[in-house]
């Protein structure tokens, strides 16, 4: 199996040790670890590989009034089971977990490619949902399992960046094959590769199992979830389909609320609470789930409508609009790789979640002073600073909440980190998606009523895109249709989408300075040079040899 860490010298606390954490993994590890690759990737690209297909998918099922729930439907199930796959797995142990979730997912992706109508493919998505959660907190908390804290930095760079890399090429993907084959695909491209990540664990995968010694607290669960599903729908339709003042998303915000003020009180007397309040009062738990949660907001912000800016302002396409993110991407694996790499070697991890979101903060300042005129790879050039900076610390912030918890509450503390996390998304995404909107909207309308005022004769011209009505014009506009637009009606439009994107990023900029200051919280503890299950031996041991009074 894979080899243990070696002590050059006496067991030693400090972080500057000169402790020998050479891990030493074998042929079956980087049999797992390559498929821990492959369901991470899998799980991320199906939250943005649909995107581009949307359009077309409801061209040939119908049912334009349900389209958003293809996503939603994908979101609420991942974060609904989150919790379910870290206890259970905590509890019975996490290998037939593991591989219940890809089969799952392979299941659900099969269905959805074979869907006839909305209604059916809406139900698949959720299926795949169920599993692709699985596959996100099950990679993590095995990870933990296999990979001493000491020497886990630099293996979770590429697994976490997972995340980057499937929000750049899912919709690349996505609309390559929705384009050239069949948008059915876009699911169907998940079973290839899925079967050999699932022949790989069930093959190499090796882990103990466990019994229950406690009745499972169905209770809890169902009331973390509900006000999980309350407050994601809340964010989901706040804004859109409902505005912030409806009483159907304040009584939605109310019951998640509610739900969750429920749900702590249960865990104060459940047996074997779904989420203890030993990890919920863990001060490396709340510092690392608060600066998770305010980051994946800021990674929303800055890849979501980015791709919509090049191809409005620039006239790319959205193929090339995707890849100029990649520097993104590649910053988040190299600032990942060297804080990783840095942190097995000195033990020192203090540092990067404040000097990380600093660095992402310059480079989301510099997109807050674009304009239309500033060249298109200085933007990629930014987002690469950013990525830098995210990645430094954000794949560290499992390794650290793994590291300061007993390794029996790991999964339980691995999917709590990730479940808040998704529910930031869909917050993110909501607030986001409502002031760009709402920005667009305004700017476009001031923009092009002065630019008619000035030219007139482009009247005739705007009144093709939107029937004569400035207001309208947001929900025609097309990339192809800009670039077949006079280039005076160019200009305004990319500057109204450049004038709704800068106060975006504008915005983000104080959010990483918070992130930053709050990255001094955390506290001072060693990393372990032991993996998690012989930590967990250990403690099993220690109680068996615990005389009973």
């Amino acid at each position: 199996m894979i080899a243990t860490p070696v002590k050059k010298t006496s067991e030693n606390n400090s972080h500057t040790d000169t402790f020998d954490t050479a891990f030493h993994p074998d042929r079956k590890f980087w049999a797992i670890y390559a498929a821990l690759m492959i369901v991470m990737f899998l799980s991320a690209m199906d939250q943005t590989i649909v995107g581009t297909a949307l359009p077309t998918i409801v061209g040939t099922l119908g049912g334009a009034e349900h389209m958003a729930w293809i996503v939603t439907a994908y979101t609420l199930a991942i974060t609904v089971v989150m919790p379910i796959y870290g206890k259970f797995g905590d509890l019975i142990g996490r290998k037939t977990l593991f591989i219940s979730a890809i089969i799952l997912f392979l299941v659900g992706s099969a269905l959805c490619g074979f869907a006839q109508d909305m209604f059916q493919l809406i139900v698949f998505r959720a299926l795949q949902g169920l599993g692709g959660g699985g596959l996100m907190i099950s990679s993590q908390a095995i990870m933990g399992d296999l990979i001493p804290p000491r020497s886990r930095g630099i293996y979770s760079a590429p697994i976490g960046a997972m995340f980057g890399v499937a929000s750049v090429l899912g919709p690349i993907i996505g609309g390559w094959l929705t384009d050239s084959i069949s948008w059915r695909w876009t699911f169907w491209i998940n079973l290839p590769l899925g079967i050999i990540a699932l022949l790989a664990v069930v093959l190499t995968l090796k882990l103990p199992r466990h019994h229950l010694h406690a009745p499972i607290d169905w209770l809890g669960l169902a009331l973390m979830n509900i006000g999980a599903v309350a407050i994601v729908l809340a964010a989901t339709w706040g804004g859109g389909q409902y505005a912030w003042t409806d009483p159907v998303i304040i009584a939605l915000l109310a019951c998640g609320l509610v739900a969750w003020g429920l749900f702590g009180l249960v865990e104060m007397r459940a047996a074997e609470p779904v989420l203890p309040l030993s990890i919920l009062m863990n001060r490396t738990f709340v510092v690392a789930t608060i600066s998770g949660m305010l980051v994946m907001g800021v990674m929303v912000g800055s890849t979501l409508y980015l791709p919509t800016y090049f191809q409005m302002a620039y006239g790319y396409s959205a193929t090339v609009s995707g890849l100029l993110l990649v520097p993104m991407t590649a910053g988040m694996i190299g600032g990942g790789l060297f804080s990783g790499a840095a942190m097995s070697r000195t033990g020192n991890y203090r540092i990067y979640p404040i000097l990380g979101p600093l660095i992402a903060a310059t480079g989301t300042f510099g997109l807050s002073r674009i304009t239309i005129e500033t060249p298109a790879w200085v933007l990629s050039v930014l987002t690469c600073v950013m990525g830098v900076g995210i990645g430094l610390f954000f794949q560290l912030l499992v390794t650290l909440v793994q590291n300061d918890v007993p390794q029996q509450h790991m999964g339980t503390a691995t999917s709590g980190n990730n479940f808040f996390r998704e529910v930031a998304v869909s917050l993110g995404a909501s607030l986001i998606g409502t002031a760009f909107a709402s920005g667009l909207k305004t700017h476009m309308s001031d923009n092009i009523a002065s630019a008619l005022a000035a030219h007139p004769a482009l009247l005739e011209v705007f009144s093709q895109f939107s029937s004569g009505h400035v207001g309208e014009i947001t929900n025609d506009l097309t990339p192809a249709g800009v670039q077949a637009m006079p280039e005076a009606l160019q200009q305004v439009i990319a500057q109204s989408y450049a004038d709704s994107l800068v106060p975006i990023f504008t915005l983000l900029v104080p959010i990483l300075i918070f992130t930053a200051l709050i990255g001094f919280f955390f506290p001072s503890k060693a990393l372990s040079t032991k993996t998690g299950l012989q930590q967990l031996a250990e403690h099993e041991k220690a109680q068996m040899e615990t005389p009973v009074e």
